[in-house]
This record gives C-alpha cells, structure tokens and sequence, in this order.
C-alpha cells in the first residue's frame, strides 16, 4: 500500500478502508471529527494529486536518462551536505534564520523565475531550430501553455476565492440571500480553495522540476532552463541575503560552488543528448 501512496495512483477511499484491520473500526468510528476530515479530505487530496500528475506529467513520459537524473539527485545531495557544513562550521543563529527564509523564499520564487524566463528561452532555441523541426516544437507547445494556465490558475484562485468569501459573508444580507444560501456558497468556495491549495501543493515540484512539460517542446529546454534560473536565483540570494558565513575563501566557493556545479551538470546532460541521442539545440 505504501507503494502505491509513494510511486502510483493513490487508492480510492474503499481501497483505503479494506486496508483497515476490523478491529480498528470502533476506535476509528469514536474519532468522529478526524474520521469526517478522512472522508471528505482523502477524496480531494487524491483528485487534487491526480490532476497534478496529469497537467505535470512524470518526466518518463518525455524519456528522461536515469543517468541523468541520479547525476542529479547526488549533486543535489552534496550541495545540500556542503550548506549544513559550512553552516556549522561558521554560521549563528542569525545565519541559520537566513538559510531557513532563503529556502522559503526560493520556494515561492522559483516557479515565478521559470514562467517568466521559460518565454525567452524557448524563443531562443526555437530561432536557433531549423524550420522543419518549427511545427514539431509548436505543437509540443500546446501541453506547455496548457500547464502554465493551470498553474497560473490555481494561483490566482485563492485570492479570487478568498475575495468572494469576505464579499460573500460581509453583503449576503444585502443580496436578499437567506443564511443558509449564504453559508453553502461559503461551504463551496471554502472547498474550492482547499482544494487549489493541495494542487499546488501537488503540482509545484512536479512544475519545475519538468519545467512546465519544457522537454514536450524541444527536448534541451529543461537543462537549458536549469543553467539559467540557477544563476538567476543566486544572484537574487546574494542581494537579498548577502554572502555566506565563513572566510572569503569558503564564501565563494559557496556563492559559485552550487551555481557551477549546476551549470556543469546541465552541460553534461546536453552533451550525453547530443552524443548518445544526437538532439542539439538545431535539431
């Protein structure tokens, strides 16, 4: 079951129940606001992370090299060994707080950075395409611009949602609108926001990560992408956080250590596409 919860499709409600030992009913049924939280939440949670896994699909689907990915994934990792280090080692309390809002500022950044700069690229590599690759490349387009307008979407939702719940709960008497009417609207726009909350939650890793489904469009696009909103986010982290604890030295190594380090695996990616797979940036 756990399995299926990590790599698959999650399982239906019933298919949860029947995981559900008989002798745990009764003490599940006496928890009756959780189990009503389970009935109703489970269902939106799972449609929510279905249609993420859909709008985002997995970046199998556009033939992804496993090299690459666990060149990736140990890049990832030792970047991340290297800023607890170098934290230790010579940061405060101060710098921990820093780290810790420079990460959750890169969160909500980074999806921001990639709609505003995947435009330019793609017009970019889709100059430098010979024009028989051109019809291909738009086509592969349309799920590109499909994602970014489900995004985009969920986005704004909770702030038009939440705009019509104050409106919705400070005028309904104005609008003759009995308080029962009042409160099921209430009751739909509250599930509606949840419900963009989690497919957000769902959908933002799996967006950037496959660069708004980039690689349907031209199959260099996620690593050129990569190099460049690496730096972009660097520059911002160096402007809004200043350099890194430590001597000189360790400070740049860690201010350029990661974006190079980046950078260079992007490179070796669109080296290994052109050597075993022959694609280039020109065909």
């Amino acid at each position: 079951m756990w399995r299926r919860f990590r790599d698959d499709e999650w399982p239906t409600l019933r298919e949860l129940f029947g995981y559900v030992q008989p002798v745990l009913w009764v003490p599940l049924m006496c928890c009756v606001w959780p189990f009503l939280a389970l009935l109703v939440g489970y269902p939106m949670l799972r449609a929510a992370r279905n249609k993420a896994r859909q709008v985002f699909p997995s970046e199998a689907r556009f033939g992804v090299d496993p090299h690459v990915v666990r060149v990736q994934t140990t890049r990832a990792w030792a970047a991340a060994t290297a800023s607890v280090l170098i934290l230790a080692v010579y940061g405060t309390s101060a710098d921990w707080d820093q780290a810790q809002e420079q990460f959750v500022m890169r969160l909500a950044l980074t999806p921001w950075l990639l709609l505003l700069t995947a435009p330019v690229v793609v017009l970019v590599v889709f100059r430098l395409a010979p024009p028989a690759m051109r019809p291909r490349m738009r086509a592969g387009l349309r799920p590109a611009v499909r994602a970014v307008l489900w995004y985009l979407g969920a986005l704004s939702a909770p702030v038009l949602l939440l705009v019509g719940m104050q409106l919705l709960a400070s005028d309904g008497t104005k609008l003759d609108a009995s308080e029962l009417v009042v409160a099921l609207v209430l009751l739909v726009l509250l599930v509606l926001l949840a419900w963009a909350a989690m497919f957000l939650a769902f959908a933002s890793a799996r967006a950037v990560r496959g660069a708004f489904n980039a690689a349907g469009v031209h199959p260099v696009l996620p690593a050129l992408l990569t190099g460049v909103l690496v730096w972009e986010l660097a520059g911002i982290n160096l402007y809004y956080g200043g350099p890194p604890p430590g001597p000189p030295l360790v400070q740049w190594c860690a201010l350029l250590g990661g974006p190079a380090s980046v950078t260079a695996v992007a490179w070796w990616e669109l080296r290994r596409l052109r050597t075993r797979y022959g694609v280039t940036v020109r065909g």
